[in-house]
């Protein structure tokens, strides 16, 4: 029997929505600890995957387009929530599509994976923390490999984009709340960057210049404060500023994480989770159950590496 143990993500924000260099998308991203997804796998002659509702058909749908009529019984033993902005569905994709590769020794990479099951065509942060977590940024896609500015689930067929820096994140507190709402996803997501794209030009530039020159020096120097000003600054600008706006509750939400002790605080991809990074994760928690009394919060830190394989 297999044993795979996903993380899970913080997209922070995509970086060029404009392409007049020839790349769209581009993204930052924090692997997480928890939530996860665990499942167990083992080979049989269908394909069956049971253990939660959301999941089991994208499992399904990833056995499928790895397996060429393998067999394949997989029990979903954690889970967490689907479009809330942590990634889950590149992650159970990932999962079932690995569980699949190890069984029948097909030596598929994650990223071989990914591309037969249709993700990645819009960010790598998933993909990068499947293979190996951390901080992650990714250099986008070739504009002429898109046509378009299109979210992953409409942009099959495009490759996974490069990893341009993967580094360990500092023990941090990272701080999840999640309010009882979904994230844009399906056509409301793709209508979403129809309509948005092309981000200004001037704004892609600001937020290059935050990540370049602000937030990447302040990872390696493991200084939290300037982080979080990045973090705060990457809410008002690009790409972001505009998932914000169609998020209703999360500015406010955001500003009272802050007050509380929060060094940075965000949405991350199409939310509805807001992620708070943290001295003093006790008044940030505090804080976010005051404001919210049915959202659920959760105390995490980052992962410094990928999902866990094991048998037995």
């Amino acid at each position: 029997m297999l044993k795979i143990r996903t993380p899970s993500r913080i997209h922070m924000g995509l970086i060029d929505m404009n392409g007049s260099l020839g790349r769209v998308d581009g993204g930052i991203g924090i692997t997480l600890d928890r939530p996860c997804i665990e499942i167990t796998a083992e080979k049989q002659e269908a394909i069956k995957v049971r253990g939660d509702p959301v999941l089991n058909e994208r499992m399904m749908k990833s056995c499928l387009a790895v397996g060429n009529g393998r067999g394949i019984r997989i029990d979903i033993k954690k889970s967490y929530w689907n479009h809330i902005g942590l990634g889950s569905g590149t992650q159970a994709a990932l999962a079932a599509g690995m569980a699949m590769s190890r069984l029948y020794d097909l030596d598929l990479a994650p990223r071989e994976i990914a591309g037969l099951v249709g993700r990645g065509g819009t960010s790598g942060i998933g993909i990068a923390a499947f293979e190996r977590g951390g901080f992650i940024l990714d250099g986008g896609h070739r504009m002429s490999a898109k046509n378009a500015f299109l979210p992953s689930s409409f942009a099959l067929g495009v490759p996974p984009a490069p990893v341009l820096l993967q580094q360990d994140f500092p023990n941090w507190d990272i701080v999840l709340v999640i309010p009882p709402a979904k994230g844009a996803f399906d056509l409301y997501e793709r209508d979403v960057f129809a309509n948005l794209c092309p981000i200004p030009l001037h704004e892609v530039e600001q937020l290059s210049h935050i990540i370049l020159m602000q937030m990447l020096p302040a990872l390696v120097e493991k200084d939290l404060e300037t982080f979080g000003r990045a973090v705060n600054a990457l809410q008002t600008v690009g790409f972001k500023r505009r998932e914000v706006d169609l998020q209703p509750g999360t500015r406010p939400l955001i500003e009272a994480l802050r007050e509380a002790g929060a060094a940075g605080a965000g949405l991350s991809s199409f939310g509805p989770a807001v992620y708070a990074i943290t001295d003093q994760p006790s008044q940030v928690e505090a804080a976010a159950k005051s404001l919210y009394r049915d959202c659920k919060v959760i105390r995490t830190c980052a992962r410094n590496a990928g999902a866990e394989i094991s048998s037995g």
